[in-house]
């Protein structure tokens, strides 16, 4: 009896999911008889990108690193920060990894190209890099931090990133940090 039970149950579970599976929204948005999908994979040549920042930073080759962005980049964090322009960006980032970051590790990264057809709120469209990683950071006065940080990269025509929003945790950063 407990067989039957357990077999009918799991019937009607694969039924009930075979008709959600139909309801699925359709994410296509037509335009002058073109189908466009919101949001797409996008090329895995900005994995490569993604992988060698994370490898220059971590050598401490800030030039290299700052080949990537467009002029006119802007760098913001979720704490509402920002920098404005690449020379700001490279400015804030080679004092901060020369003078402040002994050694910094990132592990475990992951990476996401997408290419934003339609935008759904505020992003923009073109291609974004979206990576997540585990960052290690020493300072020089002898405290060390880690935690999970998640950056999104948007880059313009010409495959230079304009855009950088960055999500970390401002409170491990600042404990390890000399007041």
């Amino acid at each position: 009896m407990k067989k039957t039970v357990l077999i009918v149950c799991c019937f009607f579970l694969i039924i009930s999911c075979k008709k959600e599976e139909s309801k699925e929204m359709d994410m296509t948005v037509a335009t002058d008889d073109t189908v466009v999908k919101p949001a797409e994979f996008a090329d895995s040549k900005y994995i490569e990108i993604g992988k060698k920042t994370l490898a220059d930073m971590e050598k401490g080759d800030m030039d290299s690193w700052m080949e990537i962005y467009a002029d006119s980049a802007v760098y913001v964090w979720n704490s509402g920060d920002s920098l404005v322009g690449k020379p700001a960006i490279a400015s804030y980032w080679k004092q901060r990894r020369a003078n402040v970051i002994e050694t910094i590790k990132f592990s475990d990264a992951v990476f996401l190209p997408i290419m934003v057809n339609k935008p759904q709120s505020v992003e923009a469209k073109g291609v974004w890099l979206l990576a997540w990683h585990k960052t290690t950071a020493k300072y020089r006065n002898g405290k060390e931090m880690t935690q999970w940080i998640h950056t999104d990269y948007h880059f313009n025509s010409n495959d230079k990133v304009d855009r950088v929003i960055q999500y970390v945790d401002k409170a491990a950063i600042n404990a390890a940090l000399p007041k």
